[in-house]
């Protein structure tokens, strides 16, 4: 089986530290999201990754082959026309059944549901409140998909759609796709779930099969929730009790890092060669090689060579020496 991961979005939502740091690339709990997806397709036999860049394409590329022993393919997806125009550019390289995964969130899910579900593909969802945000999945007694409708107006369904589908008849997707692009663009874009409505109409049967979690990493406030969720899930970090230094855990504080007469903590994660003196942060990401002293910071997002010297932030997106926000 291959898998197809489009990672070719500017991640906009988390300017400016997206202008340096590709999407997927953003650490979370100390590692990049991608990672985290990577780890979940551990179990399955995979034949090749099926990376559609764009935005910084070098760099995920150089992560990519350094990491994992996964063999690996790239295609540049040159004009963003969203999801189904992004899968499409994977159709020379698949001949037979295939996942799809948009690498925008970490999720708790069954995998080898894969092998074992009669039906020509699976859809992953969640059940939200706030479904007016997404995508959502109808569905009829038995748990199949009968369409998927963007954010509604009233509540058909609560199954909100997160970007994970395997789909066993990758012809009939294919198929969807071609007539999806033929159609009218909807905002300048292509969507997917137009191939998967395709589908459904030709007779095919999509199951859709409910994750545990869902953890969105697209935005400030939902990295910084992820972030705690994982910290809390085992992916904490102390550091050994120094004098003047006061940890509320969870963190995670990496190899390198010097603290000194500061409080971190708590849903703190802090990369290697990063240095704090003087100050305290909390709810909060810092990157690597980081100087943050005689500050307070909480709520906010920092990449890497971040410095910070006498200020109070609250709710911040920084890159490098660029500080975001008003103290």
């Amino acid at each position: 089986m291959k898998v197809i991961l489009p990672v070719a979005g500017k991640g906009t939502r988390l300017l400016p530290l997206t202008r340096e740091t590709a999407k997927p690339l953003v650490r979370v709990a100390g590692r990049p999201v991608l990672d985290y997806v990577v780890d979940k397709l551990a179990p399955l036999d995979i034949e090749e990754m099926i990376f559609i860049t764009g935005h910084l394409k070098e760099a995920i590329e150089d992560y990519v082959t350094t990491s994992y022993d996964v063999p690996a393919r790239f295609v540049e997806q040159q004009v963003q026309d969203g999801t189904a125009g992004a899968v499409d550019l994977a159709r020379p390289y698949v001949r037979g059944p295939v996942m799809i995964i948009f690498v925008d969130t970490v999720f708790d899910a069954d995998l080898s549901l894969v092998e074992q579900v009669d039906a020509d593909g699976i859809i992953w969802a969640k059940e939200v409140e706030d479904y007016q945000r997404f995508g959502v999945v109808v569905t009829d007694e038995s748990g199949y998909m009968q369409r998927i409708v963007e954010k509604p107006a009233h509540p058909i369904s609560k199954l909100a759609n997160i970007g994970l589908y395997y789909v066993r008849d990758w012809q009939t997707l294919f198929d969807g796709i071609s007539q999806t692009l033929a159609g009218p663009q909807m905002k300048g874009e292509w969507f997917l779930t137009d191939a998967f409505q395709y589908m459904i109409d030709s007779g095919k049967k999509l199951y859709t099969a409910e994750v545990d979690g869902w953890y969105d990493c697209g935005k400030v406030e939902t990295l910084l929730e992820t972030n705690a969720h994982l910290l809390t899930s085992g992916r904490a970090r102390t550091t050994t009790a120094l004098s003047g230094v006061t940890v509320v855990d969870p963190v995670y504080v990496a190899d390198g890092v010097h603290l000194e007469d500061c409080t971190i903590g708590p849903n703190v994660s802090i990369d290697e060669g990063t240095s704090v003196r003087s100050s305290s942060i909390k709810h909060a990401i810092v990157g690597r090689s980081c100087r943050i002293e005689r500050s307070r910071i909480q709520h906010s997002l920092l990449g890497d060579a971040v410095s910070v010297s006498d200020k109070s932030y609250d709710w911040i997106v920084a890159s490098r020496d660029e500080v975001g926000g008003a103290p």
